[in-house]
């Protein structure tokens, strides 16, 4: 049961459900988590924060008469019940974060879409505004990464802007988590890669939506949106250096032939490097006006075979370990005959992912869906190949392994 209650009234043991107020305002990166520490209920008091809701579910209750023994065993028992639990944060199934993710999706492409927008009729880019898009993003991220991020890559040609920053946004994210940055460095990746692409605004939309090749006058000031995102960014409100950062730099390459500052490998910082890895993945797994996606997995071998001269490669190799060889989405052929969908990642090996299987080659038939865990002690089975969809006719594969149904948003 939620419950407000002034934050005077917080102590050990209560699970806190939201902060009112301002998510700028207080110091914390979740604002979901069982108290533990007396210090996080002086933070919040001291931060102004003056009420805040409790989940007496998960937690406890505010003091009711209770003597200090019994309240102890209650702090004792909500302790033992977290430890004993997944942490908060941990990664869920599949089947459990779809739906959730695909929530996510819808408000966050609505969000972005006002920002957006609002940017173009020359309004002032707000962080304030768009770290809670940022929170939710991150939130499923560490839930489980592969269902927001497969689902954000299955845009609309005309939902391409927007939905391209929601999944360069989830990338960040989980490449930052790969890479053990702290959590202000991974909500400033989050931040930068929701904001990287925002001087497109400045682009005439008969260009950024043009369907055929451009011409190279066209190219030219397609080319000209880091510089005009990044003086969009300096004059709002609120935004960091790594925003700022990735933001102007994230089509530079490593042999120096980016743009639009042609830097060599050494001066171009981390987080701009991870920008880079991030949005060509999404670009080229996505569809665009001009063109359809490539798969998933032969997204990775592309990118691998450039990665000389355009990507830093420990930060590439860490980008795969992010996601996986056949990240989620992507349809494989076992060596049973079978073709089945990466659903799930496992912890044991990148190229044994969960699968679920639904094909029979050698029947050449529909058989009964069946989740095969590649990694499972006593499993035969393995991948042979990533196959394209268009091949065997298969349409609307992300309902194969997500479980949600048409136009998800």
């Amino acid at each position: 049961m939620l419950k407000r209650i002034p934050s005077k009234q917080l102590r050990v043991g209560m699970f806190l459900h939201e902060l009112c107020g301002s998510w700028m305002e207080h110091p914390f990166w979740r604002s979901t988590f069982l108290i533990k520490d007396p210090q996080d209920i002086r933070r919040i008091i001291d931060a102004g924060i003056g009420e805040v809701w409790i989940d007496t579910g998960k937690g406890l209750d505010v003091a009711s008469g209770a003597t200090p023994e019994t309240a102890e065993k209650q702090i004792e028992q909500a302790l033992a019940e977290t430890a004993a639990a997944p942490p908060l944060g941990s990664k869920v199934s599949m089947a459990e974060e779809a739906a959730r993710a695909a929530k996510t999706c819808a408000q966050a492409k609505q969000a972005v879409s006002s920002m957006f927008q609002e940017a173009r009729m020359g309004k002032a880019v707000s962080a304030e505004a768009a770290l809670p898009v940022v929170e939710e993003i991150s939130s499923s991220v560490m839930r489980n990464p592969g269902a927001i991020i497969s689902l954000a890559r299955l845009k609309n040609k005309d939902d391409y802007t927007y939905m391209h920053s929601v999944a360069v946004c989830a990338l960040m994210v989980a490449l930052a988590k790969q890479l053990n940055l702290n959590e202000e460095e991974t909500r400033q990746a989050g931040l930068a890669g929701l904001l990287h692409d925002i001087g497109k605004m400045a682009i005439p939309l008969a260009v950024l939506n043009k369907p055929g090749k451009l011409t190279d006058a066209e190219f030219d000031l397609m080319k000209s949106h880091p510089v005009e995102g990044h003086k969009m960014l300096l004059e709002g409100s609120g935004i960091g250096a790594i925003p700022l950062d990735v933001c102007l730099h994230h089509h530079e390459k490593t042999d120096g032939s980016g743009y639009p500052d042609k830097l060599p490998a050494q001066q171009i910082t981390l987080h701009a490097k991870m920008g880079a890895v991030c949005d060509v993945y999404d670009a080229i797994t996505s569809n665009r006006p001009y063109k359809n996606g490539w798969e998933p997995t032969e997204s990775l071998r592309k990118m691998t075979e450039w990665c000389e001269g355009h990507f830093d490669k420990i930060i590439f190799q860490s980008f795969i370990r992010s996601i996986g060889i056949y990240p989620v989405g992507s349809l494989v052929r076992l060596e049973s005959g079978k073709l089945g969908v990466v659903v799930d990642q496992t912890e044991k090996s990148l190229i044994a992912p969960i699968v679920k299987v639904f094909f029979s080659i050698k029947s050449n038939a529909y058989i009964k869906p069946e989740l095969i865990n590649l990694a499972k002690a006593g499993n035969h089975d393995k991948i042979m190949s990533h196959e394209d969809p268009a091949k065997w006719k298969i349409q609307n594969i992300h309902e194969i392994w997500s479980g949600i149904a048409g136009e998800f948003w």
